[in-house]
């Protein structure tokens, strides 16, 4: 099957029957296997699989141990959910998703966290091996001159609103980008070295050329790599090939979809929203229907209600 667009995939799968032999050949290719034990040879039954282990036995279907686990929702519509959030450039709200497939958004919520369950990278590999990579921070939040004066902080209190609450700065994203390759991301606690730092030592590997802007806090790459910076301050936004564009055009659909489509994101969920932006830009190039069973492909990733919403 090739799904170009929504009702094609919604034609297709009209019975769960359907996208259960469909999801069953993307996560096994005709070899069943117990999610419980990974045992080979199952029995077939008449509302899934039984393991043959005889120490195990336990009767199992094919959405056990994935995004799909103990959910009542059919699996056409959590097809349509996962094309429509793969797809949607600047994602989509749980509101909107519940209008488009009618259910409630409680559970639209839930779909699409267990969708960003399931875009997280299994395995993240080292940038810039052998492209040139750019590094820089963002900044998620209101504007200070936006808000109402009793939101703003004190000039008596750094710490406190005028309204004498905790004032809570802007979030604080940092990105690497190979320009025509992957992008990785990570929300820190603010931009100081030791956040910064062990983040790209991490993902880049000693010796790689990095771009960066002029900020103080990436003057220590000069010690590991090639780094050279663009000064931003003084207007200057490209020199050679020494620019931070790429990072920069990343921010914009970022922050556009994260203020356009979701309004607010809090401290808890933000990691898991950065994953779906990562997610969506590093598989740009593929299709739709590609983009659709790469992530099915991916999807034993099970995550329950209560872990979502359990309180750090």
């Amino acid at each position: 099957m090739n799904f170009k667009s929504l009702p094609q995939l919604l034609d297709y799968f009209k019975e769960e029957s359907t996208c259960i032999e469909y999801y069953e050949q993307i996560r096994w290719q005709g070899e069943p296997t117990c999610p419980h034990c990974e045992a080979d040879k199952p029995y077939r039954t008449t509302r899934g699989f039984k393991c043959s282990n005889n120490e195990c036995y336990k009767k199992f279907t094919v959405k056990v141990g994935t995004i799909f686990h103990n959910s009542k929702i059919p699996l056409r519509i959590w097809f349509a959910s996962i094309f429509l959030a793969t797809t949607h450039k600047k994602g989509i709200s749980s509101v909107q998703l519940a209008l488009d497939l009618g259910i409630t958004q409680k559970s639209a919520w839930f779909v699409l966290h267990r969708i960003r369950e399931m875009l997280k990278d299994k395995s993240p590999r080292m940038l810039g091996d052998t492209k040139t990579v750019e590094v820089d921070e963002a900044y998620i939040g209101g504007k200070e001159g936006n808000k109402h004066l009793n939101k703003k902080r004190s000039y008596k209190n750094k710490d406190l609103t005028n309204e004498g609450k905790v004032f809570t700065p802007k979030k604080t994203v940092v990105g690497i980008i190979e320009r025509n390759g992957k992008v990785v991301l990570k929300h820190v606690p603010n931009a100081e070295l030791k956040n910064m730092g062990e983040f790209i030592s991490k993902h880049v590997p000693k010796g790689s050329t990095i771009y960066s802007d002029e900020a103080p806090v990436y003057n220590h790459l000069k010690r590991h790599y090639t780094h050279d910076s663009v000064k931003h301050a003084l207007n200057i936004y490209v020199e050679g090939t020494v620019h931070t564009n790429t990072i920069e055009n990343f921010w914009s659909v970022l922050k556009r979809g994260l203020y356009g489509v979701y309004h607010q994101v809090s401290d808890k969920y933000l990691e898991r929203y950065l994953d779906e932006y990562s997610a969506r830009f590093n598989t740009r190039h593929l299709s739709s229907n590609d983009r659709f069973v790469k992530f099915l492909n991916d999807s034993e990733s099970a995550l329950s209600y209560k872990e979502l919403t359990a309180i750090n």
